[in-house]
């Protein structure tokens, strides 16, 4: 009997995820959720022929070389694959893949709560109830911004990116976007799209970023594009951190320059995020949380597996990013 291909864990993953991984391979697990070493995670890789990584666990090209030959493929539990180098990884011939589409609607759902904890300032009060500093109510308390019939700009019209503007339209919001081309018509539902990113932001009131972390987007909502957002405009994040400059989103935030910013991502996450986000009142701080919920992990894992599954039976997984 063949023996079962052996699969690296490098986080624990929802236990109906461990146990379909179990049906077709042997698993070395990570029971206690470490976060691991590169050290650790080369060590551990040691006798296995894949890896199932979480964007925890950076693949960097010197990681990727000391690889032991064995690993075949390098199965992401994430959508966003800018922790592997995807060069380094084609050249040492391993397969590497991600898991679209089936986190579009938690992360679109985080989207929509962070345009509506940040217009209507859900950070402050939420401490204010908590503090019992909460005195009494009158025309001028914590008045924010409605969303209702505003103009949301999405940065990135991919498959997340997509259900946020159906889902806004259920506030009547007008939807504009900006993409490296415009998409079909059929897929828009009237959005208006915006060839440069300059012209998006001027057009807007609020700005939901949902392209992925690369050489090309990296800083790309730097000081010169916020200050084509009007003072009342509200920034979102909930791609990659990469995408913005934080010195200069803070900058904007503490001198007025744009109104308020949800943020689940971040350069530097967990613990160097940038401190002027934590002194800000006017930012809705969320801890990386957009894929979630119970179903979206659980399909993400089988999404992964399902990869694994492909590549050990020689067939081409049907989420290849090199």
């Amino acid at each position: 009997m063949n023996k079962k291909p052996v699969v690296l864990v490098t986080r624990k993953l929802p236990i109906a995820v461990e146990k379909k991984l179990a049906e077709h391979f042997e698993t070395l697990l990570n029971p206690d959720d470490k976060l691991y070493t590169t050290d650790e995670l080369l060590q551990l890789a040691e006798n296995v022929d894949a890896i199932l990584p979480c964007h925890t666990e950076k693949f960097s090209a010197q990681t990727i070389a000391q690889l032991p030959f064995r690993v075949k493929a390098i199965a992401n539990f994430s959508v966003g694959v800018d922790h592997v180098d995807l060069e380094a990884a084609k050249l040492r011939q391993i397969i590497v893949t991600n898991t679209p589409d089936v986190l579009s609607d938690a992360t679109a759902e985080i989207a929509m709560l962070l345009i509506l904890g940040a217009a209507r300032r859900a950070s402050e009060g939420e401490r204010l109830v908590r503090s019992q500093q909460w005195k009494d109510w009158s025309p001028a308390f914590m008045v924010g911004k409605q969303i209702t019939g505003k103009r949301l700009g999405i940065l990135g019209m991919g498959r997340v990116g997509q259900v946020v503007a159906r889902r806004a339209r259920g506030f009547d919001m007008t939807i504009h976007y900006h993409n490296r081309k415009p998409l079909q018509s059929s897929d828009t539902e009237g959005a208006v799209y915006h060839a440069a990113v300059e012209d998006l932001l001027a057009e807007i009131d609020v700005l939901s970023i949902h392209c992925p972390a690369s050489d090309e987007t990296r800083g790309l909502l730097n000081r010169q594009r916020i200050a084509a957002l009007h003072a009342n405009a509200i920034v979102v994040n909930t791609s990659r951190g990469a995408v913005v400059d934080d010195d200069a989103l803070v900058e904007a935030l503490k001198s007025g320059a744009i109104a308020a910013a949800g943020l689940d991502v971040y350069n530097g996450e967990p613990d160097a995020i940038h401190p002027g986000y934590r002194q800000l009142d006017n930012v809705f701080l969320l801890p990386h949380i957009g894929s979630a919920t119970e179903e979206t992990r659980d399909a993400m894992g089988y999404r992964a597996i399902d990869n694994l599954i492909a590549i050990f039976k020689g067939e081409e997984p049907g989420d290849r990013v090199a």
